[in-house]
């Protein structure tokens, strides 16, 4: 699932879609096979939301291909098709690959520059992982 708009200033999901999008997302990857109506309820829990504004990004959510919509009856029921894990590694992903891809060793080297506040623990993953590819490599 490839996501192209990418915001800098932005925070959380915020990166990745615009403030209604990322609460629905939120509210489904919670209650995942909710209706429009149990979304918009729970999204009215901070301030009131029209019904055919939540349907009609709902709508759009599936066909940008980021959610499942299914029928109970009369009812059209929605699912995120990743988790939210999953979606977070899929553009972490893509956008690492995509910085490594336009600015090289720079996009690394600053990455390992942010390390300098980073957990022993994190630190060994990486190790790891480095001794791995190395590995896998030779």
């Amino acid at each position: 699932m490839r996501i192209l708009n990418f915001k800098v200033g932005e925070r959380g999901l915020n990166r990745f879609f615009g403030p209604l999008e990322a609460k629905i997302m939120e509210v489904l990857w919670a209650r995942p096979g909710s209706s429009i109506r149990e979304v918009q309820t729970a999204l009215e829990q901070d301030k009131d939301v029209n019904f055919n504004t939540v349907m009609t990004v709902m709508n759009r959510l599936v066909d940008k291909g980021l959610l499942g919509k299914t029928q109970k009856g009369r009812t059209s029921l929605y699912r995120p098709v990743q988790s939210r894990e999953d979606f977070m590694n899929d553009q972490s992903k893509e956008l690492s690959q995509e910085l490594v891809d336009e600015f090289g060793t720079l996009a690394v080297n600053h990455m390992l520059d942010a390390l300098d506040e980073a957990d022993e623990g994190l630190i060994e993953r990486l190790e790891m992982k480095i001794k791995q590819w190395k590995k896998d490599n030779d």
